[in-house]
């Protein structure tokens, strides 16, 4: 599809000081968004019109945004970007940060004249700023999930990004100035790309992890976005968890289901947590992204006879706003 327009932020209306009905709104829409879902096919962005999209033999299409409806979050934004053999995206430049997980193929990135090589499995950063260009170079495609919280920038004034051009009204302007010299110092030497090399897994409560990004690693070059790589066994289950951060699981391998526990927030004298009762059941396949709204309770189960990953992103400004715990009601299985 062709859209004419893109929502960069989604405004939230109420004609009353509670806010459950749009919440419910949320909680009511599909989680589970399979490859037949395109929200966005990219037309309207970095990727270029349809005749710049057919010429770089690269295309780009959104699983999950601020302009979707039905809507589900703008906490974090999903698309894909597949280059075919030799071929490159259109440059671009954008305040937001992002990150994209090798799902197949490999290649490499031009940020700012620098080259960053990457493959299968590795996460690599785009950091704000940047005039940055992916390109497969080799015989083989190569595909990538692209995660990122765009709208916490867009929402904080900073939108300045588009493809590269004169600026308009030159001759009210001075030389150009190093735009770097405002950034956290020391930001230039964190690390790009992370590869499966610079990982370990970890048995933890929530099961069998590999810790990707996270605020712990304070010298990769990304401050926005979490991910982590879950595997569950065949016929096993994941931790029963409860954070107040949404998620997005990428399926990457296997199929099963996950139970989600809706919290309902009783205010008395202070707040107070209502568990439901009864769970809601998603059924997900290789492929597909599941959603796991705020302030809920999850646990993720395997199908029998088939082990599962899953890649899960999430906003890092829920631990800077005072929520960086997670509950276990029960840990994974042995």
């Amino acid at each position: 599809m062709e859209k004419a327009e893109r929502t960069f932020v989604r405004g939230m209306y109420s004609e009353s000081y509670g806010l459950d009905h749009i919440r419910q709104a949320q909680l009511a829409a599909p989680r589970v968004r399979d490859e037949s879902v395109v929200v966005d096919d990219g037309s309207v962005g970095h990727s270029g019109t349809a005749e710049e999209r057919a010429s770089s033999k690269g295309r780009g299409w959104w699983r999950i945004g601020p302009g979707d409806d039905q809507f589900l979050t703008q906490t974090l934004q999903i698309h894909f970007v597949e280059l075919a053999p030799r071929s490159r995206a259109n440059g671009h430049g954008h305040q937001n940060e992002a990150c994209f997980y090798i799902l197949d193929g490999r290649g490499f990135e031009m940020h700012d004249g620098i080259r960053y090589d990457w493959k299968t499995d590795d996460l690599v950063f785009v950091h704000p700023d940047s005039f940055h260009q992916h390109n497969n170079p080799y015989d083989e495609k190569a595909l990538c999930l692209v995660m990122k919280a765009k709208s916490t920038w867009m929402f904080m004034g900073l939108i300045q990004q588009g493809r590269p051009g004169p600026i308009d009204r030159p001759d009210e302007f001075g030389e150009r100035e190093e735009w770097g010299r405002i950034w956290t110092p020391g930001s230039v030497d964190r690390k790009k790309v992370v590869s499966v090399e610079d990982t370990t897994w970890e048995n933890t409560p929530l099961g069998r992890v590999r810790t990707i990004n996270s605020i712990a690693q304070n010298n990769h070059r990304q401050w926005s976005v979490d991910v982590y790589e879950l595997d569950i066994p065949a016929g096993g289950r994941s931790g029963k968890y409860w954070k107040m951060a949404d998620e997005v699981m990428y399926i990457k391998s296997g199929s099963g289901y996950s139970l989600h526990w809706e919290v309902q927030a009783e205010i008395a004298e202070k707040y107070y947590a209502r568990i439901a009762l009864e769970p809601k059941r998603y059924d997900f396949n290789k492929g597909d992204t599941l959603y796991i709204p705020q302030n809920t309770i999850a646990q993720h189960f395997a199908a029998d006879g088939t082990p599962l990953r899953m890649i899960s992103s999430q906003n890092r400004l829920f631990k800077h706003l005072g929520y960086d715990a997670v509950h276990y009601f029960e840990p994974a299985s042995a």
